[in-house]
């Protein structure tokens, strides 16, 4: 009888409500499919080490190795790897570094201050270990494994908290077990990684099941972020890197300098920046620009030295026009252009802003008004904790 109800209600409802109920069921197993093994450092590796296996395999953040039973792992965690025959303990896992703790490292104190000394204090940082960095941001302060068997909503949890990756346990010990949320121990022979962008991409391919919820425009989900600060077309790499680290923000947006000379001198982050570094209230200024952590990935040092008393907004077309940090065939495809802003309205629908966080391979987009001012951001940790309320709430009225 229910069935024939249901029937009654309308087909298109049915298969959007069995869509939503097979997403719910979901495992992070299924989002592991075809993923490659983990990409690690060890302890010992220098930062321009780190950085190169960054460049190398296109990421952001890598876990760091050390042997077993001589390290502390981050927030406390003791995720090690062992034999899978003999349970040998091989390695520990004592952290997550990402492309903003070494930003961080880089920002130092007075570090970045134009001195004398700013090309030998820039080797020296860059030659220190990365385990010595390991912390610096607020998501390398603790290291996470998910289950495998975890269910889709409580990585969603996880991942809608602001907690941006985890390790994944490939033959572990409690792989078969069923688990909710994060773990801080856990010993298996082998990891992977799993990210908010793997969930994005993962609620993309079923967008026709999401229907109801991700045709919902941005401004009616509540999925941005109206605080927002940004720096302007006129601030030096420099002072870019520190508002970075200052601010702890992977991503600023650049915004055009307002006529007043002293207006963007006046609107700091908060009363420790230095008067210098033009940290602003982004919001209702004109957006022409995005200076990330990861455009300093694969930087070669000497190219840096070079470009720290350049504009941020110059140094972000200088790495996307530059052979060095692009291939043959994505130069060829891009030409002489500036990089597109990837930006949404409003109104715009959060399927819309999942289309262009997935197909641009970027972790915000910005909302802008018809004029191309910048009113707020949606990140995915935005996008995932909307998604998951949605099916919450949907679950409660079934």
């Amino acid at each position: 009888m229910q069935e024939v109800k249901e029937a009654k209600q309308g087909g298109g409802a049915t298969m959007q409500e069995s869509g939503s109920v097979r997403l719910k069921e979901k495992k992070v197993k299924d989002m592991m499919v075809d993923r490659k093994r983990l990409v690690e450092v060890p302890y010992t590796a220098s930062l321009a080490q780190t950085m190169n296996t960054l460049v190398a395999n296109k990421i952001v953040a890598v876990p760091v190795a050390a042997p077993p039973g001589q390290w502390i792992g981050a927030g406390g965690s003791m995720i090690v790897e062992s034999d899978k025959q003999t349970g040998a303990v091989r390695k520990h896992y004592i952290g997550m570094v990402t492309m903003l703790d070494i930003v961080a490292h880089i920002a130092g104190d007075d570090h970045l201050s134009g001195g004398d000394n700013i090309t030998q204090d820039l080797d020296q940082r860059m030659s220190d270990p990365v385990s010595s960095i390991i912390g610096h941001s607020f998501e390398g302060l603790s290291l996470w494994t998910l289950n495998p068997n975890t269910s889709m909503l409580d990585c969603m949890e996880v991942f809608s908290k602001g907690v941006h990756r985890a390790m994944v346990p490939i033959d572990g010990q409690e792989e078969n077990v069923a688990a909710s949320g994060v773990e801080l121990a856990e010993s298996a022979s082998s990891y992977q990684m799993v990210t908010q962008m793997d969930m994005l991409r993962f609620l993309h391919g079923r967008a026709a099941e999401l229907h109801s919820i991700l045709s919902r425009s941005v401004q009616d989900l509540g999925a941005d972020t109206v605080q927002i600060y940004a720096i302007t077309d006129r601030t030096k790499l420099v002072h870019a890197i520190k508002c970075l680290k200052a601010a702890m923000l992977n991503a600023v947006p650049i915004v055009r300098a307002s006529d007043v000379g002293e207006d963007d001198h006046k609107q700091l982050i908060n009363a420790k920046m230095r008067n210098e570094i033009e940290v602003l209230q982004g919001r209702c200024r004109k957006l022409i620009g995005t200076f990330s952590a990861t455009d300093l990935r694969g930087c070669h040092i000497t190219s840096l030295k070079s470009w720290l008393g350049i504009s941020a907004l110059a140094f972000t077309e200088e790495v996307e026009s530059s052979p060095l940090y692009s291939s043959e065939s994505e130069m060829q495809n891009r030409g002489s252009c500036r990089k597109e802003l990837v930006t949404c309205y409003g109104e715009s629908a959060l399927c819309e802003v999942i289309e262009k966080a997935v197909s641009n391979h970027v972790h915000r987009v910005w909302v802008v008004d018809q004029e191309g001012l910048l009113v707020g951001v949606v990140s995915l940790t935005d996008v995932i904790r909307v998604i998951r309320h949605s099916l919450l709430s949907e679950s409660k009225d079934e």
